[in-house]
């Protein structure tokens, strides 16, 4: 699945306290425009969940707040099965794609609660972005027994050896490499 918006200003783009309807019959409080791809990620993680299957990975820019956290080359790893994520850490390091495993921190979710809605897109609180992100899609992949979410910038900022500036599948050689060794 493919999820994708364009975030552009006009007459039918969401603003701030809007509700949103979810594929999951939740609620979403529009907290922050710019926070929208995760409200259509929620709504693909949904219907991923519906179809009952073995793994989702999903991999997205969702947050400035993990490349605080990382920097702009390790991408935020949050993973709701303790041997998925060891096996993509594991793919990880031996691919050199790495990932950085953050905590999907429940005693944060109180920062996703809705005002008006069951959940806020972006709390007003600028601490803990990144987890409290994950925390929103983690809602929606209710179901999913084994789920995890690269927050990844996907952009190098500098060449490296075989990895020229610019546009950088981050995360992608390792999922790949995990993928293969587990179901190939």
């Amino acid at each position: 699945m493919i999820p994708a918006v364009e975030n552009s200003v006009s007459a039918n783009a969401f603003r701030p306290g809007d509700v949103v309807a979810t594929r999951k019959g939740l609620t979403i409080e529009i907290g922050n425009t710019d926070a929208e791809g995760r409200v259509i990620l929620a709504d693909a993680l949904a219907e991923a969940a519906a179809e009952e299957p073995d793994l989702v990975i999903d991999f997205a820019t969702l947050t400035g707040a993990a490349r605080v956290a990382l920097g702009t080359e390790l991408p935020a790893l949050f993973c709701n099965d303790d041997e998925t994520a060891g096996a993509l850490l594991a793919a990880a390091g031996d691919v050199d794609d790495p990932l950085w495993r953050m905590p999907l921190w429940q005693g944060y979710t109180k920062e996703i609660e809705g005002k008006i809605a069951d959940l806020n897109n972006a709390p007003s609180g600028r601490f803990g972005g990144a987890i409290t992100a994950a925390l929103f899609l983690e809602r929606f992949a209710e179901g999913i027994e084994r789920w995890a979410h690269i927050d990844l910038m996907a952009w190098m900022t500098s060449a490296k050896p075989g990895r020229p500036a610019g546009g950088e599948a981050m995360g992608l050689r390792a999922a790949f490499e995990m993928i293969r060794r587990r179901y190939g």
